[in-house]
């Protein structure tokens, strides 16, 4: 396991990457789909990853709270034929087995993680009204799966998007296993 934090590629102000990309569901879902939402919220990630699976409640609990107002987007970028557990197959049981509440979609060329400049899992990108990226980094302080965490950053920064506060940071990177590319070239 490649340890890695967040890297900045998309600045504060950059438009969201777009993308057309085949979800759980069984149906292809692209960005403008999800216009109507005041905020959106994609976050690169896998199933196998510890700190991937640690984050999952939390994931389900942003989800759930902002609910008609905040579209949130998994995507799982890495590469299944080194690592099966990532298989859109597994991505569907893994969506119904850890009660996944939001989109989950299977990036199989990379080109979606490598425009987002996605570099681990969890990878959070939080874009306001005009998609424009306005906070990259963690769901929680907690970087290490056994930590509890103390702060809802993610909560927080939606919290006061959607109230039109300022974010303070717009970057605190996150922390989790590198994205498994399919070839050494990111």
């Amino acid at each position: 396991m490649v340890l890695l934090k967040s890297e900045i590629v998309l600045k504060s102000g950059d438009k969201a990457p777009e993308f057309n990309l085949l979800g759980t569901d069984d149906k292809n879902h692209s960005l403008s789909e999800f216009n109507e939402y005041p905020a959106l919220l994609v976050i690169f990630m896998c199933n196998h990853c510890p700190y991937v699976q640690a984050k999952v409640t939390a994931m389900n609990e942003i989800s759930e709270k902002f609910k008609g107002k905040l579209a949130m987007i998994g995507i799982n970028s890495n590469n299944p034929t080194d690592y099966p557990d990532d298989s859109f197959d597994n991505m569907k049981k893994f969506t119904k087995e850890r009660s996944i509440k939001f989109t989950y979609l299977i990036d199989e060329t990379q080109e979606v993680a490598k425009r987002y400049g996605a570099v681990c899992t969890p990878d959070p990108f939080l874009f306001d009204s005009n998609r424009r990226l306005v906070f990259h980094g963690r769901i929680d302080n907690a970087m290490k799966p056994e930590d509890t965490p103390t702060e809802k950053t993610m909560i927080s920064n939606v919290d006061k998007l959607l109230v039109g506060k300022k974010i303070e940071k717009d970057f605190e990177p996150s922390m989790g296993c590198s994205i498994k590319w399919k070839s050494q070239q990111t």
